[in-house]
């Protein structure tokens, strides 16, 4: 063996008592039965997406639920490029397909929890003991994440330290009840709480984006994500809470899409400079779901005038690569309420023009002319 060699492997060593692989625990629901027909459960999407960044960033990874086991998501999309790279992921499917029960957890094994939203985390998380000692133990410990998304941090509705809730004064974000009033119609009226209200309640100062915009808030040991589209950027802030730098990635379409909607809203982006963007490379976005997101602008604006205007845009900027009888309805319906007839009817005479919904594009013509 060359002196080298010798020299090396004690610094090797000593490199990995000192700087040890952090070890993360994903916990989901258990909640869940026939992918969310019968029962809620967690949001695939969520979990594939935080997997893959922990993953990438080298985390050592165990799954945890309730109950232990296999465990159900709701529906989702297999097309979307994160759940193709999971369900291509033999490790990732075996931790879902036999979680560990959190009865079972020695919490002090682990640096970070981060725990998946979806529906079913409102049934089973805040109502777990087990859970509820693992999130304590870490509040209570030096150097360690708490981080939730989307519907997740419904698991702090009930741990406190002392007579104090944990959450307490601390700046987080969850599904807010805006989204839930768009979104969450199925499950929302069996909820045992109001998400949003709930983390208020027990003191909480809850922040929060537009509906569905990406929204990350640290506060101290605290990560949170507000929903879905928040994912992979809490879970890059979690890597960076544990002192990691996170690794770079190439951006999802979606998560393109949500950050160009987000620019257009708050101005930082013209629809100018949107359109560019788009006509540069329309293939690194989700084009349906910009268009989607107008049409929920216009639905959540009802008579806010910027509001609609934000919706329309964003409509209107996807007209060159998707057309949608339904949404060209609504923005000639939204036209004729802000009393831009003109625009309202050559819409209307467009879809009559192509055989498109011509009932009620006759329908609305009649109620331009008695304007």
């Amino acid at each position: 063996m060359s002196l080298y060699v010798t020299l090396l492997i004690p610094i090797l060593l000593f490199s990995q008592v000192n700087n040890p692989q952090k070890k993360v625990l994903m916990v989901v629901s258990s909640y869940g039965k026939n992918m969310g027909d019968v029962r809620p459960g967690f949001e695939f999407d969520e979990f594939s997406q935080a997997y893959l960044v922990f993953k990438a960033n080298n985390l050592i990874i165990d799954v945890a639920s309730p109950k232990g086991g296999k465990v159900e998501p709701d529906q989702y999309n297999t097309d979307k490029p994160y759940n193709q790279k999971l369900l291509d992921d033999k490790n990732a499917l075996n931790l879902l397909n036999s979680t560990k029960p959190t009865a079972s957890i020695t919490a002090d094994e682990y640096d970070a929890i981060y725990i998946v939203g979806g529906k079913g985390a409102m049934f089973d998380l805040p109502f777990d003991p087990s859970l509820q000692d693992i999130i304590l133990n870490l509040y209570n410990r030096e150097n360690t994440v708490i981080a939730s998304v989307c519907h997740g941090p419904a698991v702090f509705a009930n741990v406190k330290n002392g007579d104090d809730y944990i959450i307490k004064d601390v700046a987080l974000t969850g599904f807010t009840n805006a989204e839930e009033a768009l979104f969450g119609k199925k499950w929302v009226k069996e909820f045992p709480f109001s998400l949003e209200t709930k983390l208020k309640s027990i003191g909480a100062i809850f922040d929060q984006a537009d509906f569905m915009l990406s929204k990350v808030v640290v506060s101290g040991k605290f990560v949170t994500g507000q929903n879905p589209f928040s994912t992979a950027t809490s879970a890059e802030a979690v890597v960076r809470a544990l002192g990691l730098n996170p690794v770079d990635r190439t951006f999802y379409s979606d998560e393109n899409s949500v950050l160009l909607i987000q620019d257009v809203l708050n101005g930082s982006t013209t629809v100018h400079t949107a359109k560019e963007l788009l006509a540069k490379d329309v293939s690194i976005y989700d084009i349906p779901l910009i268009a989607i997101y107008g049409y929920y602008k216009i639905l959540a604006s009802e008579e806010n005038k910027d509001g609609l205007l934000k919706g329309i845009e964003l409509i209107e900027l996807t007209e060159p690569y998707f057309f949608n009888e339904s949404l060209q309805l609504m923005l000639a319906k939204t036209y004729l309420s802000m009393g831009e007839n003109k625009k309202a009817r050559g819409i209307a005479n467009d879809l009559i023009a192509k055989d498109l919904l011509k009932n009620e594009a006759k329908q609305l013509l009649e109620q331009i002319k008695k304007k």
